[in-house]
């Protein structure tokens, strides 16, 4: 059935590819984005890549008024939110900022859904959450261990969802723990680029074949893993998306075990950094430059997801490889430095 549905952030890198699969399976869109870390330019391309309504509405979530006018005058039948600041970086030298934004735009949209009456949620929350793990694979029921003000952030909006749903019984929502995105869309339109120095491997790795950066720093060389640097469990983005679709569908059949719950999406298999250089340098046709550097503090070994309930919650499973999310990110990443163009840069 189609559905209206909003993303707060669906201009960003995840929320583009959420709103491009969205389109594909029918739903009609509305994108809130007030363009603080993404660019009208990706809005533009959606089209492109996909046919159905999606409407742009430039504001702050962060603005209860402007987001109960959108979800009043689109008729809006669930809610995706994406929207936030995810640097982990940032947040630990800027904490009150992450508090600030991140928790003030979260009550300001279940405020404004309260009031309007639209009652289904999908949060876009983050392995973060899990700090360094305990138990490999990572499910859901694993112990929280926030290890950064991001994190917390993340934990601290999952669990007013919690208040939410107990206060209100017909308050549904179901929140997405990512693990590592990356990738973009295969036709190369959209994708990740960072306006700052990225935080995350891919990009930085995509940026450094492309001649912006000199070489890849590898953190450590010396963990308990099989070529001694630190293995991750990485999701092409399109998977991703796809998995937001699930979530929505799934909101709207048959009541949930538990009216807000928790839903891993990941792989399921590890990749070490050397790995990925391997692959990136294959996909590129170059061997990427990297330089062994000491550990960071606070980085696990391996983190790996158990992607289980997602497939028996919301029939999702992701289905690209390595090689792939190496292949479209290149792809992307000379795209964008032939644009000369920072569009879509974040969530």
């Amino acid at each position: 059935m189609v559905r209206n549905i909003l993303t707060t952030g669906g201009a960003g890198y995840i929320g583009s590819h959420v709103v491009v699969e969205l389109l594909q399976a029918g739903h009609r869109v509305v994108i809130l984005d007030n363009f603080e870390n993404s660019d009208r330019r990706a809005v533009a391309r959606i089209p492109q890549l996909a046919a159905g309504m999606v409407v742009l509405v430039e504001g702050d979530v962060r603005d209860q008024t402007v987001v109960a006018e959108a979800l009043e005058q689109y008729r809006i039948d669930a809610v995706i939110h994406l929207a936030g600041k995810k640097a982990v970086g940032e947040s630990v030298s800027n904490p009150l900022l992450y508090f600030h934004d991140n928790l003030l735009g979260a009550i300001s949209l279940l405020q404004a859904m309260q009031a309007t009456r639209v009652r289904k949620l999908v949060f876009s929350s983050s392995a973060t959450v899990y700090g360094v793990p305990k138990e490999l694979p990572i499910s859901e029921t694993a112990q929280t261990g926030i290890t950064n003000p991001y994190g917390r952030t993340k934990l601290m909006i999952e669990e007013i969802v919690d208040d939410l749903v107990e206060a209100d019984p017909r308050f549904t929502a179901i929140s997405l723990r990512y693990f590592n995105p990356v990738g973009a869309h295969a036709s190369g339109l959209i994708g990740e680029r960072p306006k700052d120095t990225p935080n995350n491997l891919f990009p930085y790795v995509a940026q450094t074949a492309i001649g912006q950066r000199q070489e890849v720093q590898v953190f450590g060389d010396d963990y308990d893993t099989p070529d001694g640097t630190g293995v991750r469990d990485y999701i092409h983005v399109v998977d991703l998306a796809r998995g937001h679709v699930a979530a929505i569908d799934r909101l709207f059949g048959p009541p949930l075990k538990d009216r807000h719950m928790r839903i891993n999406l990941g792989t399921g298999t590890g990749y070490s950094v050397l790995q990925i250089l391997d692959a990136f340098s294959a996909a590129c046709g170059f061997p990427i430059p990297y330089r062994i550097t000491a550990r960071r503090p606070g980085d696990a070994a391996i983190s790996l997801a158990d992607p289980s309930r997602a497939e028996t919650v919301l029939g999702w499973r992701a289905t690209r490889d390595l090689a792939q999310m190496c292949a479209d990110h290149w792809a992307f990443q000379q795209r964008a430095a032939l644009d000369n163009s920072p569009y879509l840069v974040a969530n």
